[in-house]
């Protein structure tokens, strides 16, 4: 190839990046999908113990800081009912969650998203140390789902006892507009 040729394929294959490039490179935006997930949890702490209903509740809380869409979560493990602790409760989840945009999302829609620090669990307080089997347990379950990064788990847990101190925080992606109502379904159904 003549050196002007070859310069002036590099210059339209500069100028097309340029015009091409996509808008998400602008204020740190990342091209991201909704993808959707489905995860089957038990919980098998030996420090706390909840009801069926007092887990779907801390599930759907910590899933919606996270940020999951059309969440559902249904109950599972019931033998007492009644708000009575369980011996193992658990939950079957369905939700979308926001993703790096692949080849493997190809056809889906792209949307603008940012990485956003979110913290599950701050560390403090009788009700978060006696957390701690849930929130190590919850680490290791359903932020893999996630497009979880700089994932931060301080959790002593030691069975039978209290641990104060537990704390989780990761960066998620969330999408670059606020988001104008949450998408989930608080319905309990077993």
């Amino acid at each position: 190839m003549q050196p002007t040729r070859w310069i002036r394929c590099a210059l339209a294959a500069l100028a097309a990046g340029v015009i091409c490039a996509p808008a998400f490179a602008a204020g740190g935006a990342v091209p991201a999908v909704w993808v959707p997930r489905q995860v089957q949890f038990v919980y098998r702490g030996f420090t706390t113990r909840y009801s069926c209903g007092g887990l779907h509740d801390e599930i759907v809380r910590l899933l919606t800081r996270l940020g999951a869409r059309d969440l559902k979560v249904r109950e599972e493990g019931c033998v007492y009912g009644n708000g009575r602790p369980e011996p193992f409760p658990g939950v079957s989840v369905s939700m979308r969650v926001l993703i790096p945009a692949t080849r493997a999302a190809a056809g889906a829609a792209r949307v603008g998203a940012r990485w956003h620090k979110v913290v599950l669990a701050s560390g403090g307080g009788y009700r978060q140390g006696g957390q701690c089997e849930l929130v190590a347990e919850f680490r290791r379950v359903f932020l893999p789902v996630f497009a979880a990064r700089a994932i931060d788990l301080q959790a002593p847990c030691v069975p039978y006892e209290v641990n104060p101190g537990t704390y989780l925080s990761a960066e998620v992606l969330e999408p670059a507009q606020a988001r104008a109502e949450p998408h989930q379904s608080l319905h309990r159904s077993r």
